[in-house]
């Protein structure tokens, strides 16, 4: 049993997937009837409703009383660039969705009675409230906006404690992980239920919207790396940006697309740096910290996601609500690093802010694992290459303020 796990784990998880996408179509067109499949589905999608709040929860605790304190004038420069950027990305992203909304098909969306806030009051209110909602409860309800606080003020307080309880927590954490790893293990089955189950109840159509949603979120990426982040890089060096966009490009975008791991490519970035005669005591930190922090690709993917989903449901969102959205996002992005399908995992949180309820949001996540397979690899590109391009644009900015040349190769 063990030899037969790894050899499937040994097998790609995008080829994985494809595969399970593929004949979720092929038996949804010609057995339509043998609903018994779709239950995969169902089990695939209720096992990360289940691990999910426990994900979020233990992991900014650990991330934050195990978190480090950061000196010098160019690493405060790249936590900057990190935060503003993913901001940014997530403002982007909301105009975008308003610019081109998106609506999904979802199986209980008609049938589903959403109460949609009246306005930013009741929005702000409703925020509050769940704020300080009771940690136990929240996590027994998946209320993210509660679990991101209790998780925050928790893994502050536990800055304080000794290193035994801090290697607990992470342990705790890295457990929680590899639980999340090994459901993500079996995301082709589930995602060959799910398939199965849109297809046989919608036909093929249903993924010219899904073709539409992954247009959106690889335009908004691709909008982000080649437009806004050029401009970042032009107020650091005072210069043509695009040299170094595109060497970044090659040298970390294209191994991050097919590792679709951050982690996996810090090494790669470290390696660039190095080549870049970079001081080491800098990259050393914010490569890492990029990792975790510079998350542009899960603040689109969870703005745009939450924005097609409020506007499947018919919920208005004003400009306000969009504002408050944008900074959710940006603030919950961080929390995605380092996990498999870690963005889409915190999507539930977002939607939660227009009142719509874990079970339509889950079937969002659900819709975002059939598109992963692009969408995943993208936003690991944009983000990797993001942390290597930043980092190195803080060390040449201060390179031009002391008068040194810029060059890299």
């Amino acid at each position: 049993m063990k030899k037969l796990w790894n050899k499937w784990t040994e097998i790609a998880l995008v080829k994985r997937i494809l595969v399970g996408l593929v004949l979720g179509a092929i038996l949804g067109l010609t057995v339509p009837g043998a609903t018994g499949i779709s239950i995969l589905g169902d089990v695939f999608v209720s096992a990360l409703k289940a691990i999910a709040p426990l994900l979020v929860f233990f992991l900014v605790i650990s991330s934050l009383c195990n978190a480090g304190n950061s000196h010098g004038g160019v690493i405060k420069t790249v936590i900057i660039l990190y935060m503003f950027s993913t901001v940014l990305a997530a403002v982007i992203a909301v105009f975008a969705s308003m610019a081109f909304p998106v609506k999904l098909t979802l199986a209980t969306a008609a049938a589903t009675d959403t109460a949609a806030p009246q306005g930013i009051a009741e929005v702000l209110n409703n925020l509050l409230l769940n704020v300080v909602a009771n940690p136990v409860s929240s996590l027994v309800n998946a209320n993210y906006v509660g679990i991101l606080t209790w998780a925050i003020l928790l893994g502050l307080a536990f800055r304080a404690a000794n290193d035994m309880t801090k290697n607990v927590l992470n342990d705790i954490a890295n457990g929680t992980s590899a639980v999340v790893s090994w459901i993500i293990n079996m995301a082709p089955f589930g995602i060959f239920g799910l398939v199965f189950n849109t297809v046989s109840t919608n036909g093929l159509e249903i993924f010219t919207t899904y073709g539409k949603l992954l247009a959106l979120l690889v335009g908004c990426m691709l909008f982000i790396y080649f437009v806004t982040n050029p401009l970042l890089v032009y107020w650091c060096i005072r210069k043509n940006p695009y040299p170094l966009i595109f060497h970044c490009l090659k040298r970390s975008a294209l191994t991050a697309f097919f590792t679709r791991s951050s982690a996996a490519n810090i090494p790669v970035n470290m390696k660039v740096c190095e080549e870049m005669g970079l001081d080491r005591d800098t990259y050393s930190v914010t490569i890492p910290l990029g990792a975790t922090i510079n998350m542009d690709g899960a603040a689109i993917t969870i703005t745009v996601m939450t924005m097609a989903t409020a506007f499947t449901l018919g919920i208005h969102v004003d400009i306000p609500t969009a504002i408050i959205l944008s900074l959710l996002a940006a603030l919950s992005a961080c929390g995605a690093s380092g996990v498999a399908g870690g963005s889409l995992l915190l999507i539930p949180m977002a939607c939660s802010l227009f009142g719509i309820s874990d079970d339509i949001s889950m079937q969002v996540v659900a819709v975002g694992f059939i598109i992963g397979v692009i969408q995943d690899s993208v936003e690991t590109a944009l983000n990797s290459s993001s942390d290597l391009l930043l980092s190195a644009s803080a060390e040449f900015r201060q390179w031009r303020m002391e008068g040194k040349e810029i060059k890299f190769k």
